[in-house]
């Protein structure tokens, strides 16, 4: 293949030139997505090929990412890139992502009669506010195509929350460009408009090249279509986002339907909306709330640990409460009860924390601030200044050397204050001694319950108060409430008036107590719940999002709480919410361990140590500190058995989303290698694993291996008189047979029967082993 970039000539097939790194793909402009020689439209975004050469390449005029892209997500993004190739993995991972298109609209017509520099002078200052407010919530800018941007948002940066982000990020790009564009218009008559499309939906995210910082994505379906076709029908000035979008995003933002709307490429009408802007909600929690709170089980003992502390904070010995939880097992929801009980005989303030906050100092501190003295969004500066000045005089006239500090902060200094030009460090320090001043002050009158929640999204400027603030506890009528995942760290643990609470999952009771109470007891409920109770563990809010999901996917009928079963689901599908917490756990992990977790999930829930060695391999010691740390990240437990130890995971969804991240080829292979170890390990007892083997046989494409142990599996259950058994083992989905004419699929319960197809044909073979006959029979009664 000969490199149009260099001249270089390569080997056949080829994707990068051995001799400079240029693509060696024809690559739709538009998108950047691969596309063959022959192809006359871009089958990811639809935008006409006809006028590419066969051997299209980036336009050097177009800035890499690494041009673009801050040092700090760069950084973050080379490292990531850097462990996995010291680990050998070049294929890349599934994720499910969002996806958003912008561009400048009519620019065309805008710069036809300007000069080339004049051109890019309007144009540039567009692209790069598109660019900024992307970077601002940590999106990865993967394209920039002239006048517009493709961004992901998700990957190769994994978060939770990557449907938010890319709406705020949407929300801020026009909000930044309105203003851009007035200054624009009075001095050029020149009106800019931007438009927006937004999806989310899986894509195959490969290699990161460490030079350019250009990463390689194949679209899973008509993910970047759809993001692209969003962008396309919108009218200037808006932002459009698919369904997918706006149910993973409904109650953070407001939303106009707009309808189903036909689009190119896809066969059926797509849901569109238009985003209006920040909704009322702004935690998980709230939204739940909207939705209705199923009913609180289980924490009696938690709520009269709490209690007992209230009643010590209302007694003058102030003390910190820390609940430490993994995501979804109820921290807020256990604060959130517990206000309602107190909330009579106490003053009330909450605040949190969320995943981007990092990048607003001080957001939680401020949030606190406007709830304590009530000041709304609506509020001019006026009326904050005279709302904040009465307050604090009216609590004490002694506090009024605060009021500078607490104006600056919330933004409504006065226009000659010296605050602006105080030294940083004292500024921060007197800001902060205000603030502790007047909440121990308040609760002088009235005792005082401060909850911060997600510690974990805690800016450092907040925490540096948190600190300020522990100092005065003890001696105030003040109950701080703090709540954080394990990940957390923190030095509270050493004062006296710390107490922290762990919470974990729900027990079985428990668990199917909330069960019943999302579900109902309708009969046709029984095949379900089992399934449900195992997959989530007792984690409160993968339950809810199950059985949400499958509300949603009609496979549940009726209203929460009194549904009935209409079809028995093969597999529960992993809510999008809760993929999105699992999977930004996972990506935190360190390459090696992440590495380890995906292989771990291949071999099984469970599993003993020696399989694990055999299939991972040595070191030894590398293998046994790495299961430690999955230990103590709460991935896996360890499980005391004879003749050795044992590992399970802790959630059986946290295995699918690590098993669901991997590529097909590299799963496959896991999968073989995972058989062989058993063969190898187990020899003397195979008799024991048939059912085990079959799996991974038929999951690693290697059918005939796996109808081996399929027909040995349904021997052994007839011969134990197990027919529904065997019938099972030989109509599992995991090995599928074709008959060697007519290639019509049929399970292993096929080899001894005829093809009922038009050709008639007799002879049943493997769909990936040739032509060869079968031989085995069915088992007889």
């Amino acid at each position: 293949m000969h490199c149009e970039n260099c001249g270089q000539n390569n080997a056949p097939g080829a994707r990068f030139c051995e001799h400079c790194g240029g693509s060696m793909a024809r690559c739709c402009p538009r998108c950047g997505q691969a596309v063959s020689d022959a192809a006359r439209f871009c089958n990811a975004c639809g935008t006409v090929l006809e006028a590419l050469p066969a051997t299209a390449r980036q336009d050097p005029a177009v800035p890499a990412p690494i041009q673009y892209t801050p040092p700090h997500l760069a950084e973050r993004i080379l490292a990531q890139q850097s462990a996995r190739q010291a680990r050998g993995d070049r294929g890349g991972e599934r994720k499910t992502i969002t996806v958003l298109f912008a561009d400048m609209t009519g620019s065309t017509a805008l710069i036809q009669d300007l000069d080339p520099e004049e051109a890019r002078h309007l144009i540039d200052p567009v692209l790069e506010l598109m660019m900024e407010a992307v970077h601002h919530y940590e999106g990865y800018v993967a394209k920039s195509l002239g006048d517009g941007i493709l961004a992901l948002f998700g990957a190769p940066i994994a978060h939770e929350d990557h449907p938010r982000r890319a709406l705020y990020a949407a929300l801020r790009m026009q909000e930044r460009l309105r203003l851009h564009s007035d200054r624009v218009r009075l001095e050029q008559g020149i009106p800019l408009q931007v438009r927006v499309g937004i999806h989310t939906g899986e894509v195959v995210v490969r290699e990161i090249r460490t030079d350019d910082l250009h990463t390689d994505y194949d679209p899973v379906g008509n993910t970047i279509h759809i993001a692209a076709r969003m962008e396309g029908i919108a009218i200037p000035g808006t932002v459009l986002v698919s369904e997918a979008s706006y149910r993973l995003t409904e109650g953070y933002f407001d939303f106009k339907a707009l309808g189903d709307t036909r689009v190119k490429g896809v066969s059926e009408p797509l849901a569109v909306y238009e985003l209006q802007g920040l909704g009322a909600l702004r935690t998980r929690l709230e939204v739940a709330a909207r939705r209705g709170l199923a009913r609180f089980v289980g924490r009696q003992a938690e709520m009269a640990q709490l209690q007992q502390a209230m009643d010590k904070a209302c007694a003058g010995h102030g003390q910190i409460v820390g609940v430490v939880g993994e995501p979804g097992v109820g921290k807020s929801r256990l604060y959130y009860e517990f206000k309602q009980q107190v909330q009579q005989s106490c003053r009330v303030l909450e605040t949190f924390s969320v995943s981007h906050g990092k990048a607003f100092a001080y957001l939680p501190l401020i949030e606190l601030l406007k709830n304590y003295l009530q000041i709304s969004a609506k509020d001019d500066e006026r009326q904050r200044r005279e709302k904040i000045t009465g307050k604090v005089l009216t609590l004490d006239r002694a506090l009024e050397d605060s009021l500078p500090y607490l104006c600056y902060l919330l933004g409504v200094a006065e226009p000659d204050s010296t605050l602006a030009q105080m030294d940083g460090k004292l500024r921060r320090q007197r800001t902060f001694e205000a603030i502790r001043q007047l909440l121990v002050r308040e609760s002088l009158d009235q005792p005082l319950a401060l909850i911060f929640e997600d510690l974990q999204w805690l800016d450092r400027e907040t925490e540096a108060f948190l600190r300020v603030l522990s100092d005065g506890v003890p001696g105030a009528r003040m109950l701080l409430l703090l709540n954080y995942r394990p990940e957390y760290r923190h030095d509270w643990g050493q004062k006296s008036c710390y107490i922290q609470l762990r919470l974990d999952p729900l027990g079985s009771a428990e668990a199917g107590e909330l069960l019943v109470a999302l579900l109902g007891e309708d009969t046709s409920l029984a095949p379900l719940k089992p399934l449900i109770m195992t997959q989530t563990e007792g984690n409160p809010f993968f339950l809810e999002e199950v059985v949400q999901t499958l509300a949603e996917e009609e496979v549940l009928s009726g209203e929460p709480g009194q549904y009935r079963l209409q079809q028995a689901p093969a597999n529960l599908h992993i809510p999008t919410t809760v993929q999105g917490v699992l999977s930004a756990r996972i990506d935190r992990l360190a390459m090696t361990e992440k590495a380890l977790l995906q292989t771990l999930a291949v071999i099984g829930k469970d599993f003993p140590w020696s399989l694990v060695q055999q299939v991972v391999g040595p070191p030894e010691d590398e293998l046994r500190r790495g299961l430690s740390r999955l230990q103590a990240g709460e991935f896996l437990y360890e499980r005391p058995a004879f003749p050795e130890v044992e590992y399970t995971f802790k959630h059986g969804l946290t295995q699918e989303v690590a098993y669901g991240s991997l590529l097909l080829e590299r799963r496959s292979r896991l999968h073989e290698r995972t058989a062989q170890a058993i063969e190898a390990l187990f020899s003397d007892s195979l008799e024991d694993h048939c059912s085990e083997l079959a799996h991974h046989y038929g999951c690693s494409g290697n059918v005939g291996k796996a109808v081996e142990y399929l027909l040995r599996a349904a021997n052994q259950a007839m011969r134990r008189s197990s027919a529904h058994e065997a019938l099972a083992h030989l109509t599992r989905p995991g090995c599928r047979l074709c008959c060697r004419t007519c290639r019509t699929p049929r399970s292993a319960l096929g080899l001894n029967l005829i093809c009922r197809s038009p050709w008639a044909m007799s002879g049943w073979s493997s769909a990936d082993s040739g032509p060869r006959r079968l031989k085995r029979a069915l088992p007889g009664p």
